[in-house]
Formats: C-alpha cells, structure tokens, sequence
C-alpha cells in the first residue's frame, strides 16, 4: 500500500510538471496562435514601411485583407500598448461578480507593468480575470475549468499564475501600513462605556490594528528523490505533520477587517511578529501617538504591541484579557471571510512554495479590493490554536500593559458604583 501510494505521489508530480511545461494546442489555440503571427508579421512590415517614409505625409497601400491591421499599429507607435482585448471564449455563469471582474480589470489596465499575460491563448483582459477569480473562489479542479472557458490546462496553469504575479505587484498600493492622517483616521477605542466616550484621553491608548495569524495547508513538494525515498517520506507523513505542509499567513488588520500588513512564509519558519516588532522600533513613525497593536498570547509584549496576561491573574488582568479578546474577533472574522470568498485557501494542492505563496498574496490583495468595493462575504469563524504561553517580553510592554489594565478596572468599577 505504502508504495502504491508513492508511485502515485511520483505519478502526479510529474502529471504536473507536464502539464506546466507541455500541452498539445488545440485546434482553436493553434489557429489563434497562426492569426497573431500573421498580425505581427504584418505589423512588422508595416511600420517599416512607415519608418521609410518622410513626414508628415505617408501613404501606404493596404490590402482589403490587412485593413484591420493598421489602427492597432498605429495606436501602438503613439502611446503605450493596452491589455489586449481580443476575443475570448463564452464567458460562464457563475458566482464571481462581473462589477468585480471589470474593476480588477481596470486595476491591471491602469498598473505601471504593461508585460503581457502568458497563456497561448489570446484571452481578453477580462475574461482572463474572470477564469483567475473563478479558480480562487470555487473548489473545482482544472479539468472543470478547461471544460468551461474551452482551454487546454496546461495553459490555464500559465494563465493563472500570471495573473496572480501581476496582482502581487499591487501589494503595496492595496496592503499598505497607513501614516499621518490616515492612520490617525484609522484608530479605534481599546475600551469604551456607553456614557464615556472619550476614555483614551485618560491614558488608554487607541488601537491601530489587531495582530494574529493563520494557516493555509499546502501540497508537500515532493522532490528529486527517488522511489525508495518517496516511499520513507510517505511512511514519515504518516505519523506526523510536516511543517511544510502549509503557509504561515500574518496578517494585521483594521476595525474594517481590512489588511494593513501581510507577511506569508513557509510553515517551518516561526515568526511570532518578531520582524514586525524590530520595524516599528526602527521606524516609530509607523505608531500615532497614543496608540497601539492588539495581538493574542505568544506574540512580543512590546510598548506598541500589547498582549494578553498569561498564568493565574486576578479580575484586573481578567478585565484586560476580556477587552483584547473582543478585538481579536475582528482579525478571526476578516480570515473567515478571507476563506470564504477564496476557497481555494482551504488546500492548496500546490507543491512549489513560491506559487503557493503568490496565490495566497493574490487573495489577500483581492480581499481589500473587495472590501473597497463594499462587497463583504461573511464566514464561519473558525477557532485556531490557541497559545497559552507568552511570547518575549519587553519590560517597557509590561509596564504599559499594567498601567492600562489599572486604568480600566478604574473606569470600570468607578462606573458600576
């Protein structure tokens, strides 16, 4: 059984390896691919002919056939190329929204990269991102895909991945750590009364984001080894998990469940917010005055990020941990979301990290594009493992974390007296 299993592992490895570098082309892709090499033939010759030619006057005779030809060549000496918008294959119904499909189109359109979408298959902008979300917000398999948009899946596998590079490009514009006004506009109350609403002027800091992670499972890569090999990883695999077998996906989030910082890394790298927490000692500006980070136990305690009292404690640590637990609800609902519009989050059966990694900042992006758009999908929360242990501890984080929580149970049995 054990190598029946991974003769299988084998067998799929290299399916997939063929299916990314070879697929035969179809006949409508193979007469698709002729006519763009016609075109460009054409085009070629064309804009030799008008290079030769002295302005402001040229004529150039065109044949009937080759009328088409020449608007898009004259477009393309005069600005920069547009996303090429040919025609493209029926478009399917389904879940994804067409308002949706149009604005990521514009997104791409407007970027500064103008490199091209692989793919043999000369898809229109648009349709090309619908096939994209299609792949990310249902669980269907790339069989069912190719039967649906009419492309062979070998280039579904160049066509997707493309798109989820470009997509990566926008990180920085739609994932973005928000300064001066903006992050002053951003802070919401740690701690509120219904008759105090101004409690943060007594020493109570403001919260910028809520801090936390979760994990995305992953297709253990299999390797260049060989079946005696494949066949002890599988027997190993059995008995426990390996830790590469998902992504780490850090994520700090808004009151809005919008994400201001991401950080994706295999799951054998552990980064408990360490890297986080250097940059914004390095970079205090980051921080508005008077405010802070909210993250579960076995994060750093630091004077920006505050975390949850662990071990025994009596009912002025118990109020702390009860007001930070009503903030972490809001980074679990935004990842339920997260994985409810994006299922293909729920296993990626993908074994190249760098791919897995691309897809997953791909719906991350298109998470803020959504919320942007005010189009909010509503997930089950899940619950994720739980730390008990604290993670490092500054001493300036715990003098902080002590003159708060003094500060809230004032406030709180002052108000019940």
């Amino acid at each position: 059984m054990d190598v029946s299993e991974s003769v299988l592992s084998a067998a799929r490895a290299v399916l997939d390896l063929v299916e990314r570098e070879w697929q035969p082309l179809s006949p409508l892709e193979l007469e698709q691919r002729l006519d763009q090499s016609v075109e460009e033939i054409l085009e070629a010759d064309l804009i030799a002919k008008l290079k030769t030619q002295s302005p402001p006057a040229i004529y150039v005779q065109i044949p009937q056939s080759q009328a088409n030809v020449l608007p898009r060549m004259l477009q393309t000496t005069t600005s920069s190329p547009p996303e090429e918008e040919t025609p493209g294959p029926r478009e399917p119904q389904g879940p994804v929204d067409s308002a949706a499909v149009q604005h990521i189109a514009d997104l791409l359109q407007n970027s500064k990269s103008r490199a091209r979408m692989a793919g043999r298959a000369r898809l229109s902008l648009s349709h090309t991102v619908l096939l994209s979300l299609t792949l990310l917000s249902e669980r269907v398999s790339y069989r069912s895909v190719s039967r649906r948009f009419h492309l062979e899946k070998g280039n579904i596998h160049r066509i997707f991945f493309s798109f989820c590079e470009r997509i990566n490009l926008l990180e920085e514009t739609l994932i973005r750590w928000p300064l001066g006004r903006e992050a002053v506009e951003t802070l919401f109350p740690l701690f509120s009364l219904e008759k105090e609403q101004e409690v943060e002027q007594q020493g109570v800091p403001r919260v910028l984001g809520v801090l936390g992670h979760t994990r995305i499972p992953i297709r253990l890569p299999i390797g260049k080894h060989d079946v005696e090999s494949a066949v002890s990883e599988v027997k190993r695999m059995k008995k426990e998990v390996h830790p590469d077998s998902w992504l780490n996906l850090q994520l700090v989030c808004d009151y809005k469940g919008r994400f201001l910082h991401c950080r994706i890394s295999k799951g054998s790298v552990l980064d408990r917010g360490s890297a986080l927490r250097e940059k914004l000692k390095q970079h205090p500006e980051l921080m508005p005055s008077g405010s802070c980070l909210v993250a579960r136990a076995g994060y750093p305690l630091t004077a920006q990020i505050l975390t949850p009292y662990s071990g025994s404690h009596g009912p002025k640590e118990e109020l702390f941990n009860k007001t930070l637990e009503e903030h972490f609800h809001i980074l679990d609902q935004a990842v339920a979301n997260l994985r409810a519009r994006f299922q293909r989050l729920g296993y990626l059966d993908i074994g190249n990290y760098d791919r897995a990694r691309a897809v997953v900042l791909t719906a991350c992006v298109l998470h803020n594009v959504f919320l942007d758009m005010g189009q909010v999908v509503q997930g089950k929360v899940e619950k994720e493992e739980t730390i008990t242990r604290e993670g490092e501890v500054e001493e300036e984080g715990v003098h902080r974390r002590d003159s708060i929580s003094d500060l809230l149970f004032k406030r709180v049995d002052s108000g019940s007296t």
